[in-house]
């Protein structure tokens, strides 16, 4: 699992249930691409905003992000 923490929130990256939909990197070209092996990373430096990414990550159809707020709840999936 992959955590990066962005605006106070923690963006989870489970590559071993990311099949490669892409529906992420659609909704946030700025946070998320998808490398090689055609799983998703997240892009050197995250310019999006807040609302821009929790769609992107409530996009993903298998659940592979997650997202945790600054209080510790679980905000995705």
């Amino acid at each position: 699992m992959i955590a990066r923490t962005v605006g106070g929130l923690v963006v989870r990256i489970d590559e071993t249930l990311c099949v490669g939909f892409g529906d992420c990197v659609a909704a946030a070209p700025g946070a998320f691409v998808l490398n090689g092996d055609g799983t998703v990373e997240f892009t050197a430096t995250i310019a999006t905003g807040r609302e821009e990414l929790l769609a992107a990550c409530r996009a993903c159809p298998v659940d592979a992000l997650s997202v945790v707020d600054a209080a510790g709840d679980l905000l995705v999936p």
